[in-house]
């Protein structure tokens, strides 16, 4: 093997569980975050209903 692709493998290889973990720990948390978002908006969309039922009931009155 070339001895310049020799170290540069040398040094990758070591840290690769890092780099994966880091990768991991991203996608987790991404997910994690979309979930939040998902329900949030879920939440927001059943507070938007609730306050469109009391304005109409206001303006029926």
């Amino acid at each position: 093997m070339n001895p310049l692709l020799e170290a540069i493998y040398s040094t990758i290889i070591p840290s690769a569980p890092f780099i994966i973990a880091a990768y991991a720990l991203v996608w987790v948390a991404l997910f994690v975050f979309v979930i939040i978002a998902i329900k949030g908006f879920k939440n927001s969309e059943k507070q938007l209903a609730v306050l469109e039922e009391e304005v109409e009931k206001l303006k029926t009155k």
